[in-house]
């Protein structure tokens, strides 16, 4: 017995030291290299898969994207990082397919949401993603704001200032403005050295044609963190919804290209279609 727990210990060594490069590769937003180095070296196994997809994911081919997370999750079905991979990524093929196949996907997404939840209720990326669900979601597939309600108080109870971000965009949808920027201040309030919740506000700021006050906000946000990405194109991207400083968007989005990436901020692709934008304006 001891000897094959001893091979075990070996063989799962022996594939997290062949994850790492590939690993790092993902993070510095290089997946083609990262499933190169895959295909070539790394061992069968669950979070072989798990990484194989998210690769696949961020490339936009969901349907791989798909098949490589329900390998993970067939091998590991415990796992609540695997099966909310697969809700995202059941989610963006319901975005991407036709009108027939879309609400099939759409289900599996929300069904995938709810066992991560259910597998990990501390997994706070999946009690977002699922909130969104059913904020997004018309009823007939599942969707509905009282759902989406209750996440957001289970959201706060792990992060109270993610929870009133929650609630904002509950209350925006119920065209309950006032409060929608409250609980936006307020999560500012409790999260004051994070760029996001600045960036939150800002955006929503320019959405309700409060241009002095959104222009302040993302000053704030960039004197927070002067050479965060996410703020570039954050602010690039609302100058070119609104067609207006789109000579300035155009530099914020170029040197955010130049920038150094991560998997969370928007692909390179996504600023380069702005660019398009701006040309074609």
């Amino acid at each position: 017995m001891r000897v094959i727990i001893l091979i075990l210990l070996a063989t799962t060594a022996f594939g997290q030291s062949n994850l790492k490069r590939p690993e790092e590769l993902y993070n510095q937003t290089e997946y083609q290299a990262s499933l190169s180095l895959l295909r070539e070296s790394a061992p069968a196994t669950p979070e072989k898969y798990c990484l194989e997809g998210r690769n696949y994911f961020m490339l936009g081919d969901f349907k791989k994207a798909t098949d490589a997370f329900e390998k993970a999750f067939d091998a590991d079905s415990s796992n609540s990082v695997y099966a909310h991979w697969l809700g995202r990524s059941y989610g963006r093929r319901a975005e991407t397919s036709n009108m027939l196949a879309a609400p099939h996907y759409a289900s599996k997404a929300r069904f995938y949401f709810e066992k991560a939840v259910a597998l990990n209720p501390n997994n706070g990326e999946a009690l977002n993603d699922l909130f969104d669900y059913y904020l997004e979601a018309p009823g007939f597939l599942g969707g509905g704001f009282d759902k989406a309600e209750q996440v957001a108080k289970r959201i706060a109870q792990h992060d109270e200032a993610e929870g009133h971000f929650a609630q904002a965009q509950l209350a925006d949808r119920r065209r309950q403005f006032d409060t929608a920027e409250e609980q936006l201040r307020r999560a500012m309030e409790l999260a004051p050295r994070q760029v996001g919740r600045v960036i939150d506000l800002a955006k929503y700021l320019a959405k309700h044609g409060r241009i002095q006050e959104s222009e302040a906000a993302f000053d704030r946000a960039e004197r927070l963190e002067p050479n965060n990405p996410g703020v570039k194109f954050a602010r690039a991207r609302v100058y070119i919804d609104q067609k207006r400083n789109l000579d300035k968007a155009r530099e914020l989005l170029r040197s955010y290209l130049e920038s150094k990436l991560t998997p969370d901020d928007p692909s390179r692709e996504q600023a380069q279609k702005l660019l398009r934008q701006i040309a074609g304006a």
